[in-house]
């Protein structure tokens, strides 16, 4: 009995941490769910670009993290796949994979990732300033992917569009009013828990 409540009291006492290991941990966090992100590929017949749930994993964390940390998730992400780890969209890793099709919209991430946190940080959120915040991340990513993918095929804005764009947008807008959800979600419970102590 004793043991058991020694025991129960160890698992529910707080852990200090510094500051700089929440913030590492939370690089750390959103690198990884990125990176798991891409393991949920649905490649489309007509796009070398896939559809992936790593946006969603990008902007909640520009959101939670702030602009330099949410960004270096990111840039930690891109390092990591860059340097050859399988995780990019397909299981796949390597420098080619970065100047590839997809190239911009991982360029984006950062961007996106700094953004994000950036607006986040300097206005009071609800829950429709987080979406339209979220939407500018979000657009950041699309334009970027567009760009670089007119860019690297030599093709016209309109098929870039229909290739790296249109096809994107109604999982997107899914992405980021779930991504702002669960923001809010934990803002409010943490305002709440601040409230009471």
């Amino acid at each position: 009995m004793l043991i058991t409540q020694s025991l129960k009291h160890t698992l529910t006492r707080e852990i200090p941490l510094s500051r700089t290991s929440y913030n590492l941990i939370g690089v750390a966090t959103f690198t990884t769910l990125t990176a798991l992100g891409a393991f949920v590929w649905i490649p489309l017949p007509f796009t070398p670009v896939p559809i992936t749930l790593q946006t969603f994993f990008v902007l909640l964390g520009g959101a939670i993290l702030g602009r330099k940390l949410g960004a270096l998730s990111q840039l930690f992400y891109l390092g990591l796949g860059g340097l050859g780890l399988p995780i990019f969209a397909g299981v796949s890793g390597g420098v080619s994979r970065l100047v590839g099709p997809t190239g911009g919209y991982l360029i984006g991430f950062v961007l996106a990732a700094y953004l994000v946190g950036r607006m986040a940080e300097k206005k009071k959120s609800n829950l429709l300033s987080l979406m339209l915040i979220m939407g500018v991340g979000e657009g950041v990513i699309l334009f970027l992917g567009t760009l670089w993918l007119a860019c690297l095929l030599r093709i016209g804005i309109g098929q870039s569009l229909y290739l790296g764009l249109i096809p994107f947008l109604p999982g997107d807008a899914l992405k980021l009013v779930g991504a702002a959800s669960i923001c809010y979600g934990i803002q409010s419970k943490f305002i709440t828990s601040s409230n009471k102590q």
